[in-house]
C-alpha cells in the first residue's frame, strides 16, 4: 500500500528552494493562497519511491523562526502546527552551502522543533569556487540529521535526497533527543512549568509558545496559565530571543571549525570592503549609480538598433511578398496583411530591447550591485516615507510592475509597503519600451555626441528618471495621508561581489523574450485582429455612402483613381466602428495634441501598454493604400498628416504622448494585483485616478509648451 507524506520545503530566501521545488514536482504544481493572507501557496506532487507519494509544500523563504513579514508568519504557522491546511510530516530544509553560517541558524532552529528533517545543501559548486570545502559526513554527525548535496538545475543529488526521505519515512516517529543548544538556564522554571500545561511539546517549541503566546490557538485557560507563568518568572521575550541567537551562532562556529575549510575568508572580506568603499561612497556612490543607469539605457538603445532594423526590414519584405501572392482585393488578403502581419511586426520588433534590458538587470543582480543600490538609497527613501527595501520592487518594476508589487511583501512596515505598492507602477516597465522606442524615433533626431552619446538614448533615460522622480514625489505626498505608528527598520545582508553567471543571464533573456512573445503577444494579436474587424467594418449605410461617393468621383476623374482610392480608404476607416469611437473621444484629448487614431490606441492599451504599437500598426495598415504596404510603421506614422496638412507626430505631440505613457496607469494586470495585495478596490481605484489625472495634466502642459 502506498504511503502518503506531506513534506514542507523551507529555507532562506535565494537559497535555491524554488529550483529544488521545480525539480521535484515538475509540472505537477498548484498555486493558491494561504488562508487569510495574500501569500502564494505552492504545492506539488512527487514520487519519492514506489510505495511513497509525497505532497511538497513550498513555504515562503525566511531567515529564522522569528518572523517579521507576512510571508514569514505563514512559514512560521505551518512549522508550529498552527495551519490546519498544511500539516507537514517532515521537512526538507534547503541551505546555501556558499553562505553556510547564515543558513545554519535556521537549520538549527528547525532541528530543535523535533520534526523529522533532511537538509539539502545547494550551490556546492559556488562554495567550491570561493574555496569552501564541507565535510558533509562530519556535519551530519554534529547536527544529528541527514544531509544531501543537490544541484536542482541539473537534477544532481535528487535520487540521494529521495532515498534519505524514504529512510526517514520508515522511521517517521523518531525524534532526536539531542538539542542543538542547551536549554536557556534563565528560563528553566518558565519552560518546565509550561511543559506541564502543553504535555509532549519540545523544549524549543515551548520557548516560542512563551514568546508568541497570543499568536497560538490555546484555550482561554491555557493562555491565562501561560501568561501567569511568564509574569511569575519575569519572562523577557526580547532577551530570550537575543540569548538564543548568540548561543546558536557560538555552536555554529564550533561546528564549522570542525567540518568546514574556508579559503582565506579575511582576504575575501577585505576585497569586498574595498569595493564597497568605492560603490557605497557617500558622494561618489550616487555618481556611480547614475553612470550605471546611463550606460544601461544607452546600451538598450544602441545595441538593439541593429537587430530591430533587421526585423523591420524582414517584415517589410515579407509583407510585400505576401501581398504579391494574395489577390489584390478581398477581406482575407486584408486580414493577412493588415491584421496578422501588422500585429506580428508590432510584437517581434521589440524583442531585442526587452532581452537586453532584462539581461542588464540580471547582470546587476548577479554581481551583487543591485543590493548595494538598496543600501545606497535608503537615506533618500526614508525622506519620502519609504526605506531601502522599497528600491528592489521599484527597480524590478523596470521589468514588470506585477511581480514588483508582489515583492513588496518583503517590506515589514505596513505603511512603507502600501506606499511602495502605490508608486511602483510609475516606474517605466518593459511594456512601455516599445511605445518609447517608436515615439522617440519619430520626434527625436538620431544624433551622436562625442561619437558615442546617443540623443535618443539620453531622452529614454530621462523618461525613466521622470517616472522615478514622480514616484518619490507622490510617496512624499502620500506619506502625510497614510497614518501608522509602526516603527521601521532596514536590515540588509550585502551579498559578496562575484562574477556574473553568463549562462544564467542568457537563460533569463530568452525566458523573458518568450514571456513577452507568448503573454503580451497573445493580447496584442487578439486586440490587433479585433481592431482590424472594427477598422474594416462599420454601419452599412455609412460605408455604402462613402464607397458610392468615391465610385462616382473615380468615374468623373479616372486619371486620379490612385489618389482617390487612398482617400476612400481613409474615409472608410473614419466611418468604421473604430473611427466612430475614436472621433467620439477625440475632443477630450485634442488639448493634448492627439487625433482620433491616438485616442483608439490609448483605449486599447489599457489592456497592456505595449498594445499601443500593435494598434497603430493595424490602424495605419488599414488606412493606407496598397502601395504603402511596403513601408515600415515608423515611416507611416512619420508621414501621417492632419486635415490641415501639418504632421500628426510633431515634437509637441510626440513629447506629450511620451509623458502620458510615462505616468498613466494603463495596465489592467497591475490594477488586479494591487487589489489582490491590498485586499481592497480602494487602492487600485485611487491609483488609477491619480495616475490618469497626473498624466493628463503633465501631457497638457508639455503640449502647450512645445506646440
Amino acid at each position: 500500500m502506498s504511503k502518503k507524506r506531506n513534506i514542507a520545503l523551507v529555507g532562506n530566501p535565494n537559497s535555491g528552494k524554488t529550483s529544488l521545488f521545480n525539480a521535484l514536482t515538475g509540472l505537477n504544481q498548484q498555486v493558491g493562497n494561504f488562508p487569510g493572507v495574500t501569500v502564494d501557496k505552492k504545492s506539488g506532487s512527487c514520487k519519492i519511491a514506489d510505495n511513497i507519494d509525497a505532497t511538497i509544500i513550498d513555504l515562503p523563504g525566511t531567515y529564522s523562526l522569528y518572523p517579521k513579514r507576512a510571508d514569514e508568519w505563514v512559514a512560521y504557522n505551518v512549522l508550529m502546527g498552527e495551519d490546519a491546511d498544511a500539516q507537514p510530516d517532515m521537512i526538507i530544509l534547503v541551505a546555501d552551502a556558499s553562505n553556510l553560517k547564515r543558513n545554519l541558524l535556521f537549520c538549527s532552529q528547525i532541528i530543535d522543533l523535533k520534526i523529522p528533517v533532511v537538509i539539502a545543501f545547494t550551490m556546492m559548486d559556488m562554495a567550491s569556487k570561493i574555496g569552501t570545502e564541507i565535510d558533509i559526513a562530519g556535519m551530519e554527525r554534529e547536527l544529528g540529521v541527514p544531509i544531501v548535496a543537490v544541484n536542482p538545475r541539473n537534477n544532481k543529488g535528487l535520487a540521494a535526497l529521495k532515498k534519505s526521505i524514504e529512510q526517514l519515512t520508515d522511521n517517521i516517529s523518531y525524534k532526536s533527543e539531542r538539542d542543538f543548544i542547551e536549554e536557556n538556564i534563565a528560563n528553566t522554571n518558565a519552560i518546565n512549568e509550561t511543559k506541564k500545561i502543553l504535555v509532549g511539546t519540545s523544549t524549543y517549541k515551548i520557548v516560542h509558545h512563551l514568546i508568541n503566546t497570543t499568536h497560538f490557538s490555546f484555550t482561554a485557560s491555557q493562555k491565562i496559565a501561560i501568561e501567569k507563568i511568564k509574569t511569575d518568572n519575569n519572562f523577557n521575550a526580547t532577551k530570550t530571543q537575543a540569548e538564543e541567537i548568540m548561543q546558536r551562532y557560538t555552536r555554529i562556529k564550533q561546528i564549522m571549525q570542525l567540518t568546514v575549510i574556508e579559503d582565506d575568508p579575511l582576504k575575501k572580506s577585505l576585497m569586498n570592503e574595498r569595493l564597497d568603499n568605492i560603490f557605497l561612497h557617500r558622494i561618489g556612490g550616487y555618481f556611480i549609480l547614475l553612470a550605471v543607469l546611463f550606460v544601461m539605457f544607452q546600451s538598450v538603445y544602441w545595441l538593439a538598433r541593429f537587430p530591430m532594423d533587421g526585423i523591420e526590414w524582414t517584415f517589410v519584405k515579407l509583407t510585400s511578398w505576401v501581398s504579391s501572392l494574395l489577390p489584390a482585393q478581398g477581406w482575407f488578403s486584408d486580414l493577412c496583411v493588415n491584421g496578422i502581419l501588422a500585429g506580428l511586426s508590432g510584437i517581434l520588433v521589440f524583442i531585442p530591447q526587452i532581452m537586453i534590458l532584462f539581461g542588464l538587470i540580471t547582470l546587476l543582480e548577479d554581481t551583487g550591485y543591485m543590493a548595494r543600490i538598496s543600501f545606497l538609497t535608503d537615506k533618500l527613501m526614508r525622506k519620502v516615507g519609504l526605506n531601502g527595501k522599497s528600491v528592489m520592487p521599484m527597480i524590478s518594476a523596470y521589468a514588470c510592475a506585477v511581480p514588483a508589487i508582489m515583492s513588496a511583501r518583503n517590506i515589514e512596515n505596513k505603511k512603507e509597503r502600501l506606499l511602495t505598492i502605490m508608486i511602483t507602477p510609475l516606474m517605466s516597465c518593459s511594456a512601455r519600451l516599445p511605445v518609447y522606442t517608436i515615439l522617440i524615433a519619430l520626434v527625436i533626431p538620431s544624433k551622436l555626441y562625442f561619437g558615442f552619446l546617443s540623443l535618443q538614448g539620453l531622452v529614454m533615460m530621462l523618461l525613466y528618471l521622470l517616472g522615478t522622480v514622480l514616484a518619490l514625489l507622490v510617496s512624499w505626498i502620500m506619506k502625510w495621508f497614510i497614518k501608522s505608528t509602526e516603527r521601521s527598520f532596514f536590515i540588509l545582508e550585502l551579498p559578496k561581489y562575484r562574477a556574473p553567471r553568463w549562462k544564467n543571464i542568457v537563460i533569463t533573456m530568452v525566458e523573458k523574450a518568450k514571456i513577452f512573445v507568448v503573454d503580451a503577444g497573445k493580447v496584442i494579436m487578439i486586440i490587433s485582429l479585433l481592431l482590424w474587424i472594427l477598422s474594416t467594418f462599420g454601419p452599412a449605410e455609412k460605408m455604402k455612402a462613402v464607397s458610392a461617393k468615391y465610385d462616382a468621383l473615380i468615374v468623373a476623374a479616372p486619371l486620379q483613381k490612385q489618389s482617390l482610392d487612398k482617400e476612400r480608404k481613409t474615409a472608410l476607416l473614419q466611418n468604421s466602428f473604430a473611427g466612430i469611437v475614436g472621433n467620439f473621444i477625440e475632443p477630450a484629448i485634442r488639448p493634448l495634441g492627439y487625433d482620433w487614431k491616438i485616442s483608439i490606441a490609448i483605449i486599447t492599451s489599457f489592456a497592456a501598454r505595449e498594445v499601443f504599437v500593435g494598434t497603430m500598426a493595424t490602424l495605419y495598415s488599414v488606412g493606407d493604400g496598397a502601395d504603402e504596404n511596403s513601408s515600415t510603421l515608423r515611416h507611416k506614422m512619420a508621414t501621417a498628416l492632419r486635415p490641415n496638412g501639418t504632421k500628426v507626430y510633431d515634437l509637441a505631440t510626440g513629447l506629450s504622448l511620451l509623458i502620458f505613457y510615462v505616468i498613466a496607469m494603463q495596465c489592467m494586470s497591475t490594477l488586479a494585483i494591487v487589489k489582490r495585495e491590498t485586499k481592497s478596490w480602494k487602492y487600485p481605484i485611487i491609483q488609477f485616478i491619480y495616475m490618469t489625472a497626473l498624466a493628463y495634466f503633465f501631457s497638457f502642459i508639455t503640449y502647450q509648451i512645445f506646440k
